[in-house]
């Protein structure tokens, strides 16, 4: 597929977020600026889609509570945001207000990874440390448990350092069983074994670290084939679709009840080995930390760029390893970092009606 498909002439490049500093700098550009007093008709002073700002009280975190890496994040049905840190407790729950509504998961998570709700509004996490996938109902009791909890593998009743799941309505289960394994393996709502298919590679039907995996309305999957730069498209049976490649390192994924998949990550880079990640997956560090929007059929909505952090001087709206996303009923946008170890709320605002 072209990047002439991809990036449609047409697309609406919302790139700047009113962020901590860098919103008080461009202030400072716009009033200095003479196009920005509207002196020249080719700077239009209109806005003709969201913004996002940082709340940086968001949430009210418990004193006692710590946050280290934050892999994964979700909204349930009740637009509640559960975190989930490497860290204890692993699971935390907050309001869209930021108020804590609960937090479990310390006897029960090692290693955590990216975090699903299902149809049902129960909460499934990919485990690295365990190689496990696990199925909670929202207080934490294990209802299922796929993998054999402690030992790596790769055959039908063990994963390797699984990454994410997609769960489908009748509870069939897609895991991207990714930093062992590179392959996709399918099980049924009783846990038990369907079908798998993937090996390390950059083939059509090949993965190098999958590392999210999502679901639209029609049940097709998409696949972060994160070191392969690119996203590729699959029916349930593992029939490639499509092939999204050389527009993000996808790190993390969202799929909106209106089949918007959002994507986490950064834009392509060659593979640096950085003397302080040896033998790291792709892009870490990155280069540079994105959103973007994809309709069903692969072209872009929408762009974002998040200003990178300096590690451990990281400001409110700063991202630092930028691993996960999810977004509420209203739009706004929670985001969830390694290096800058915290959840983030981005707060939606859209232009004024004409």
């Amino acid at each position: 597929m072209s990047l002439s498909r991809r990036f449609p002439v047409w697309i609406s490049l919302n790139a700047v977020l009113l962020l901590s500093s860098s919103a008080s700098a461009w202030a400072q550009l716009a009033e200095d600026s003479p196009e920005a007093k509207g002196n020249s008709p080719d700077y239009p002073q209109t806005v003709t889609g969201p913004v996002y700002s940082v709340d940086p009280a968001w949430p009210e975190k418990p004193k006692d509570f710590e946050w280290a890496a934050m892999p994964g994040i979700a909204v349930d049905d009740k637009d509640q945001i559960w975190t989930f840190t490497r860290s204890t407790p692993p699971i935390q729950v907050y309001t869209a207000e930021g108020k804590l509504v609960r937090a479990w998961g310390s006897k029960t998570i090692r290693t955590a990874h990216h975090l699903k709700i299902d149809h049902e509004g129960n909460v499934w996490v990919a485990d690295i440390g365990l190689h496990i996938v696990r199925k909670f109902n929202p207080w934490g009791e294990v209802l299922l448990t796929i993998g054999t909890p402690g030992e790596p593998g790769n055959d039908r009743t063990h994963l390797d350092k699984p990454t994410d799941m997609a769960i489908s309505p009748g509870g069939d289960v897609f895991v991207a069983d990714g930093y062992g394994n590179n392959r996709v393996v399918h099980f049924n709502a009783a846990g038990q074994f369907v079908k798998a298919w993937g090996s390390l590679g950059n083939g059509p039907d090949q993965f190098s670290l999958p590392h999210a995996v999502a679901m639209d309305s029609t049940g097709r999957l998409y696949v972060a084939d994160r070191n392969n730069t690119r996203i590729q498209v699959y029916s349930q049976a593992g029939k490639l679709l499509d092939s999204w490649g050389d527009v993000i390192i996808p790190w993390g994924f969202w799929m909106t009840a209106d089949d918007q998949l959002w994507v986490c990550g950064c834009s392509p880079m060659p593979w640096l080995e950085h003397p302080d990640y040896p033998g790291a997956p792709l892009s870490c560090p990155p280069k540079d930390q994105i959103l973007l929007r994809f309709d069903t059929g692969g072209r872009v909505r929408q762009l974002w760029t998040l200003p990178k952090g300096e590690d451990g001087k990281e400001q409110p709206g700063d991202v630092n390893w930028l691993h996960a996303m999810a977004l509420d009923s209203r739009g706004n946008i929670y985001v969830g970092d390694i290096i800058g170890k915290r959840a983030q709320k981005l707060v939606r605002h859209d232009p004024p009606a004409k």
